[in-house]
């Protein structure tokens, strides 16, 4: 696979892993704990060397694959408040680029927050708390706001909401880097077997390295 093509399948599957760990939190009060460590750790990464080191490696994207593949197949049926998700997130992020001031805003709370990893992790309630408070300051200001379903319980719990909104931002994230490895959404639309085939050679990529690991301690 093209290295062009390889890394916006990852900020592809970033965009659809962060929709949905939302999703998960907003019906369950829960997520999946990796991968939300790794869309959250992609916030700090600032000035990565690589497309795959932004989640730490392509392993930090898996649940996201495996979601952007059932979305693209199409075989269970196609969830479509996901899909909006996604592509609220992609409308977002379009915006923001054209929004400096923001843009500055945000790139300001995320080194104030990366100042305090000294100190707290990076799922700490405190740490998102501070991410949740960049997106309210700026993107949630933006048109379309994303209006997130879900079970009241787990909506109105403080914690939850601070999640939710830290992903967000990580999903604002990865769609920056989806459009900055060349991706839009005509590429959705017109390229969804090339798409969904690329995204099934990385999966597999992932599994055969996982069968090959072995933890001998």
């Amino acid at each position: 696979m093209k290295k062009d093509t390889l890394d916006q399948i990852i900020a592809l599957a970033g965009i659809f892993q962060s929709a949905h760990l939302v999703q998960q939190i907003a019906r369950t009060g829960a997520c999946d704990t990796e991968a939300s460590q790794a869309s959250i750790y992609s916030l700090f990464q600032t000035h990565p060397e690589t497309v795959e080191a932004v989640f730490n490696g392509v392993r930090g994207i898996e649940t996201g694959l495996n979601i952007l593949i059932a979305q693209l197949s199409g075989k269970a049926g196609r969830d479509m408040e996901l899909t909006r998700y996604v592509v609220a997130l992609i409308q977002l992020e379009r915006k923001l680029a054209r929004d400096n001031p923001r843009l500055q805003h945000i790139a300001g709370g995320i080194e104030r927050a990366r100042a305090r990893l000294e100190h707290f992790e990076m799922g700490h309630p405190n740490m998102l708390a501070q991410l949740a408070g960049i997106y309210g300051e700026t993107i949630s200001t933006l048109q379309p706001r994303i209006m997130v379903q879900g079970e009241p319980l787990h909506l109105n719990n403080p914690d939850n909401v601070n999640k939710i909104r830290s992903l967000l931002l990580a999903g604002v994230r990865a769609a920056m880097l989806w459009r900055q490895c060349g991706g839009n959404r005509w590429r959705i639309l017109w390229g969804r077997k090339q798409l969904l085939l690329n995204a099934q050679t990385l999966l597999n990529r992932i599994h055969e390295e996982n069968a090959t690991t072995h933890d001998f301690n």
